[in-house]
């Protein structure tokens, strides 16, 4: 059956297919780096367009860094919160809620204050055990508004205290119970029963980022112990519109929408909004302080739904937003109240999923069936047409309807059925030039030639896993040594020809096999085809003969005065890991190679010797298997290109005799201090051992002045903008 469809379709559309069944499943899947993916898309559209905030009636009684300065600590004296309160109403607010929990009884209360002093007279002692506690005042202030108290919740359940139960908010639900579908939180905080008891509203403000820390969605409905309860920007809505019951809309989905003072909210089937922010504006703030003391305009309250919270920085009430800046948790909500009372709110709606499937499956078909009849240039020209009327699309639909449509997994999925496509046809035309042009031989090590005179049998394709030792080096500054034989392109023949002869001298001298040639470039393993004892061993002594060698040949070159005056410098990285390697290609043509991860980090490790100033550059396995007898120092911990682990990188600055030495001792004790105080932000003991090495390096015949310049210029910029706390000390190269 695959044969006939690959017959009839083409084994090309049917990798196509296999791929889009692959890119269905993961986007159904929906995996976190997936999910993100699609979350950063919707945080640029909110970047590129932000809401505009048109005036509105809500407001933000702010305890502020300056009403902390100005009243005192925090927490204040429940006196002065019901003093707070009391002159909002008088200054006209509708209804206040607070962004803040009172849990715990205050303990700036008389009979508190007397309980702690036990050295006070005994009749100031009583007298103040007769007066109301801090709390009944806030209470009794709290009786004679519309205020409501805010709420929160522990969601592990690990509260312990068996009081009362929550008290109920009036509601309805309409359609099915949502209880499947609600975040529900097993713990609630409530305020002190006093006080819940005198509020005229309860909400719940507790928010939950999104997997990579962002808060863009609140929840405005959802359960607490079991009973039903709203966020907090629409508690205080109800209560300043009368009060009346909320109602839950439900569908086969989940959560519609809920009904607040007569009109839908609509919700994703969790209960959420998405939150569409506008940037921090100062005008939303009021500071308590000013309130308090009579500083704030007339009618500034007046009208306003006014949500009490802190943005003072020691409180640390501050969340990543969307829009790449931090904002106070309580302006999130304020924020939330805005959309509603705006009709502004974004929305994911219940069919976008299906409807980005169809797009992917559409868009995907498209390329697949037009890849093996069209050239690369109208297939490229295509899938860009439709890369971007996704884009173009998503964008639309959330400028025009505040519609969040994901963009970027329908044009992940179109690019790589684009690059499959694209590759198949290439390899299929390369093969076809394949059969017409022939093989031109191949270039194997001595060793090979012999096994395989020994055994004609091996000459097939096939592999095996075992332990390679890889080595990569290239010449750095090759254009310019071109440039100096411009006019005698057969001058760079014969240099080229002297300088990969002694290169290759130093491989088979030490037991290696070239893999292959790359203009000035080489390939080289050992352990493979025949066992090779201490293999990481003999790839280090190869590199530092190469070393010494093409020193030697600059030395000639130099004294030449008919050659072109430059110097030959290079670059070698070496890694130790498992690797497949055996006779690759195609049955009719192959090559004696090795392939794997080990094999691309080595090529990695070799680009990175420039940046580092280092001639050789080693991986960690490479490196625990010749320390003991060569000199080597820790470089760093790089994520080098197209890798997601860090790699711990070492330099091999030269031989047994040199790691014998005192100097090299005290230069590789400083290394070693310039890493620990680097990886722990300690930027200017890093200096000190930096200066430490140069001091040590001058009495060696060692040069690494690139290597600390490098670290410099790198704790400048770490100084100048800080990579915080939780950095991991990895360095991320953004070059190969």
């Amino acid at each position: 059956m695959l044969k006939w469809l690959s017959k009839v379709i083409g084994w090309g559309r049917l990798a196509g297919f296999g791929l889009l069944f692959l890119l269905l499943f993961i986007r159904i899947a929906d995996p976190i780096f997936i999910e993100r993916l699609r979350l950063q898309a919707f945080d640029l559209y909110q970047q590129l367009n932000p809401r505009e905030a048109p005036p509105a009636p809500v407001a933000i009684l702010d305890v502020d860094d300056a009403s902390l300065a100005e009243v005192g600590q925090w927490p204040w004296p429940r006196t002065k919160i019901a003093e707070m309160t009391q002159k909002a109403m008088q200054a006209g607010a509708v209804a206040l809620a607070f962004d803040i929990v009172f849990s715990e009884p205050d303990r700036l209360s008389p009979a508190n204050i007397a309980a702690d002093n036990p050295d006070l007279p005994a009749d100031v002692r009583n007298q103040l055990k007769e007066l109301p506690s801090n709390d009944d005042v806030l209470a009794q202030t709290f009786a004679q508004g519309r205020v409501v108290v805010g709420q929160t919740s522990i969601r592990a359940g690990s509260l312990t205290d068996t009081g009362p139960p929550p008290r109920a908010v009036p509601h309805a639900v309409m359609g099915a119970s949502p209880d499947p579908h609600l975040i529900q939180f097993p713990d609630l905080v409530e305020n002190l029963p006093q006080l819940e008891d005198a509020a005229a509203g309860h909400g719940m403000f507790s928010v939950f980022p999104d997997p990579d820390g962002v808060f863009r969605r609140v929840p405005i409905v959802m359960a607490a112990e079991g009973v039903y309860r709203l966020g907090l920007s629409i508690e205080l809505l109800r209560i300043a519109t009368g009060g009346q019951a909320f109602a839950i809309r439900t569908n086969d989905a989940g959560i519609d929408g809920v009904v607040v003072a007569r009109q839908l909210i609509k919700t994703a089937p969790d209960g959420t909004v998405w939150n569409n922010f506008s940037p921090h504006d100062p005008n939303r703030y009021v500071s308590a302080a000013d309130l308090l003391s009579g500083r704030i305009a007339p009618n500034r309250l007046a009208g306003h739904l006014v949500l009490v919270g802190t943005s003072a920085i020691g409180l640390e009430d501050f969340r990543a937003t969307p829009l790449g800046l931090p904002m106070a948790g309580v302006e999130i909500h304020a924020q939330v109240l805005e959309n509603i009372l705006s009709q502004s709110m974004l929305f994911r709606p219940n069919w976008a999923i299906g409807m980005e499937l169809v797009w992917i499956a559409g868009m995907s078909l498209l390329v697949i069936a037009l890849a093996p009849a069209m050239s690369a240039r109208y297939l490229f020209l295509i899938t860009a047409a439709l890369i971007g009327g996704s884009i173009w699309g998503s964008y639309t639909q959330y400028t025009n309807n505040l519609q969040l449509l994901d963009p970027t997994f329908p044009v992940l999925a179109v690019l790589l059925t684009f690059m499959l496509m694209s590759s198949i046809n290439y390899f299929m035309e390369e093969a076809r030039r394949q059969q017409i042009r022939g093989a031109f031989g191949q270039y194997v090590s001595p060793d090979l030639v012999a096994e395989l005179a020994d055994d004609p049998d091996k000459l097939k394709l096939g592999g095996e896993k075992r332990e390679l030792t890889i080595l990569f080096t290239d010449v750095r500054g090759f254009t310019t040594i071109s440039e100096a034989f411009k006019d005698d392109p057969a001058g760079l023949t014969s240099l080229m020809n002297r300088f990969l002869t002694i290169m290759s001298n130093a491989i088979m001298d030490h037991g290696g096999t070239i893999d292959k040639y790359m203009g000035d470039a080489i390939m080289a393993f050992w352990n493979a085809p025949l066992d090779t004892p201490d293999h990481p061993k003999k790839a280090a002594a190869s590199a530092l003969q190469m070393l010494n060698d093409v020193a030697a040949l600059n030395a000639t070159l130099a004294a030449d005065p008919d050659a072109p005056k430059f110097t030959i410098d290079i670059g070698i990285g070496i890694n130790t890991g498992d690797c497949v390697v055996g006779n690759m290609g195609s049955d009719k043509r192959f090559d004696y190679s090795a392939l794997g991860d080990s094999v691309n980090l080595a090529s990695r490790l070799e680009g990175q010797t420039k940046a580092y100033g280092v001639n050789v550059i080693l991986g960690r396995t490479t490196r625990e298997e010749t320390f003991a007898d060569y000199a080597v120092i820790e470089l760093d911990l790089i994520r080098v290109k197209g890798k997601e682990l860090p790699e711990q990188i070492f330099a091999l600055m030269g031989d047994a005799a040199l790691r014998g030495t005192a100097e090299f001792a005290r230069l590789s004790e400083a290394n070693a201090a310039l890493i620990t105080c680097y990886r722990a932000q300690g930027w200017a003991a890093a200096r000190e051992a930096l200066s430490e090495m140069e001091s040590a390096a001058a009495g060696l015949d060692l040069d690494i002045g690139g290597y600390v310049q490098m670290y410099r210029d790198r704790i400048d910029d770490f100084e100048a903008a800080p990579p915080g706390e939780d950095w991991d000390g990895v360095y991320v190269a953004t070059s190969k």
